[in-house]
């Protein structure tokens, strides 16, 4: 692309803008170009703005830009916003009414009928639910989404198994890493030898969010899927990378082998597409008997992949497994970026 798209990006001093500067840097379509956060850091260089806790130092480019207002004027077409749902309520529809494709992390919007939430491999054909949102009409402008950080990894686990066997319960528990909660996120005296048995609206949002993920596009709804889930979260004292257990049972009984052997061949669009940031294989089984480990696997394709492992019989339902993603990458910017590949694919970034 000889002409990269310019983006900007809504919350880019936190932890997830963060992840946005470093995986757009040197991205083959798009362009960082303009960057927004709270009043007190606006007007300063980024390199002052941000506290920056990635391991790859802050591109030279970026570090010497200026932070706006989270204000539409002077914004590029595309923005990505990273921002706690409160913000995003109030802010991201202002983006949206000035025509701008506004794709977030937020779970603001996430439920709302006519915006698509999205994982590209499981449900890429949701994005037509843009064409229902006013400001698509009015001006070209809309809100696309991803989902949250833990419910994308379990979603990209049971994308395969639903379509062949299909579901009729999850159970899952969720070990989740303390990024998730952003800087300065959980206190070290709590969370340090320690787990904490609860995170805030977490269950809820991975219950509902599932079920919308893995659901149908019918007549220009979603109709979510039947199963019924059940889930249970849990910080943990780990860097990076979310790990979850998950018990299953099908509607039609599959072998070991075909459970393997559908997760192997998983592939979608972005895979056939070439996206830049999609991973070859979007599901790994990893064989040891103690993995995965986020240790050991949470950068698997580029922490684009989920990792799934210890696949084994359930003696209450029929099959138990453990899945791990990279909760900062896959289960944030990295999918919000991911999203944006396959709409420029599809046209709505024209």
């Amino acid at each position: 692309m000889p002409n990269k798209i310019q983006v900007g990006i809504i919350g880019a001093t936190g932890m997830v803008g963060q992840r946005f500067i470093q995986l757009l840097e040197d991205h083959p379509w798009f362009e960082v170009a303009w960057l927004a956060a709270s009043e007190r850091s606006s007007g300063l260089p980024y390199s002052e703005a941000a506290r920056w806790k990635l391991n790859t130092p802050i591109p030279d480019r970026v570090a010497a830009m200026r932070v706006h207002d989270a204000v539409p004027d002077g914004s590029p077409k595309v923005v990505f916003a990273a921002l706690d749902a409160a913000a995003a309520k109030e802010i991201e529809p202002k983006f949206a009414d000035a025509g701008r494709a506004v794709i977030t992390n937020s779970s603001a919007f996430r439920m709302d009928a006519n915006v698509p939430l999205v994982v590209p491999e499981v449900n890429g054909d949701h994005f037509k639910l843009i064409d229902q949102q006013p400001t698509r009409k009015r001006n070209g402008g809309y809100i696309a989404t991803n989902p949250n950080c833990s419910a994308i990894g379990l979603v990209m686990a049971l994308a395969p198994i639903h379509r062949r066997f299909g579901l009729e319960a999850v159970f899952v528990t969720t070990m989740q890493a303390v990024s998730g909660a952003g800087y300065p996120g959980v206190a070290s005296l709590d969370i340090l030898g320690n787990v904490i048995p609860f995170i805030a609206k977490e269950e809820e949002k991975l219950e509902a969010e599932t079920r919308k993920l893995l659901g149908e596009l019918h007549n220009g709804a979603v109709k979510d899927a039947s199963f019924k889930i059940s889930a249970q979260c849990n910080r943990v004292a780990v860097e990076d990378g979310h790990t979850e257990s998950v018990s299953i049972k099908l509607k039609k009984l599959a072998t070991h082998a075909e459970m393997l052997e559908a997760w192997s061949s998983f592939r979608s669009r972005p895979q056939e597409l070439g996206l830049p940031t999609a991973p070859e294989h979007p599901v790994i089984y990893a064989c040891g008997v103690d993995r995965p480990q986020p240790r050991l696997d949470v950068n698997r394709g580029g922490g684009m992949s989920a990792t799934v492992g210890r696949l084994r019989p359930c003696s209450l339902l029929d099959w138990k497994f453990t899945v791990l993603s990279h909760n900062t990458i896959r289960g944030a910017a990295g999918a919000a970026l991911l999203n944006a590949e396959l709409l420029k694919r599809d046209g709505y970034l024209e």
